[in-house]
């Protein structure tokens, strides 16, 4: 289905959680706030009931998010229902990966076939400052972990922090060229309302160009812009949703945690679905595509930002 600027809508991102491990000083540096009851999570039924009304409007592509989805109660269980929906042809997760090493056999038989996971610096101790825990995450066996279990292409996100992870660039460039896969650079983003120094964190893809030139251009999608050092493998991608914004290839829309369609991440715009079914709700999803905005307007002031935390939303 067309949204109103003539754009493909066919990808439905579900969060399933809003619930994490982490405390990442970025997204929820004092845990949740106004958790939600277990009532008022979308049930199992409910998001298979969804996801079977969407590919009605033409959805084939499903990712699983949070918070953190492998924390949810039965998600494997979930995806492989999701993965029994006729039309759906692909289903990818974005997570932390705490959860996710010794696991990968599992995910893929439950339906999965590609993992982006998040990894904002290589050093054990910026990453428990930054996640505000005491977590570790063994990267490089969960990379071999995936790679043994074909479940490639490898997407590794790391959200761009000027002074804390900007440094950190040749081992990101050492790493994907290792293993072959694509570490991708996120702008920093100023989501829900957060005690958060975005002013002294913040630093460009322009930046980061001018301080590491053997960076060359290589290919773009419709999020991502793709760069590589001459003679290596695996890419280093920038995805900069505000500076270079990508509205007018989205091809999204969202499902949150407690029910609510969003067209837009950064607009306070929300369809309420829960416990709707049948005719209503194919109505509400078409509603949905129809009242996605032509762009967001973050680039025009922060102010400009959805009210919610990105872990209410889905990363």
């Amino acid at each position: 289905m067309k949204d109103t600027f003539k754009r493909e809508i066919d990808y439905l991102r579900i969060s399933v959680t809003d619930r994490c491990n982490l405390r990442c000083l970025y997204c929820m540096p004092d845990g949740i706030q106004d958790k939600k009851d277990h009532d008022e999570i979308m049930r199992d039924e409910e998001i298979i009931n969804v996801v079977e009304e969407s590919v009605k409007i033409g959805i084939t592509k499903i990712r699983i998010t949070g918070g953190e989805p492998l924390l949810r109660k039965g998600i494997y269980n979930l995806i492989s229902k999701i993965n029994k929906v006729k039309g759906i042809k692909e289903i990818t997760i974005t997570t932390n990966a705490i959860l996710l090493v010794g696991n990968v056999k599992k995910l893929k038989e439950a339906g999965v076939s590609r993992v982006n996971f998040s990894l904002d610096t290589l050093d054990s101790e910026k990453f428990k400052f930054i996640s505000n825990t005491s977590l570790t995450l063994d990267y490089v066996a969960l990379i071999e972990e995936l790679k043994e279990y074909d479940m490639q292409p490898i997407k590794v996100n790391a959200v761009l922090l000027k002074g804390f992870n900007d440094s950190e660039i040749p081992g990101f460039i050492e790493l994907a060229n290792k293993y072959d896969i694509s570490i991708r650079l996120i702008e920093l983003m100023t989501i829900g309302h957060l005690n958060f120094d975005y002013d002294k964190y913040y630093i460009s893809k322009d930046d980061i160009l001018k301080k590491y030139p053997e960076l060359k251009f290589v290919k773009k999608d419709n999020v991502s812009e793709y760069y590589q050092v001459d003679g290596n493998k695996g890419y280093i991608g920038f995805i900069n949703p505000i500076s270079h914004k990508f509205c007018s290839d989205c091809n999204r829309i969202r499902l949150t945690a407690d029910g609510h369609l969003k067209p837009c991440l950064h607009n306070n715009d929300e369809i309420m679905i829960k416990e709707i079914s049948g005719e209503q709700l194919l109505k509400k999803l078409r509603e949905a595509v129809k009242s996605k905005p032509v762009s967001h307007k973050l680039d025009e002031s922060k102010d400009n930002r959805s009210d919610r935390s990105m872990n209410k939303i889905g990363g």
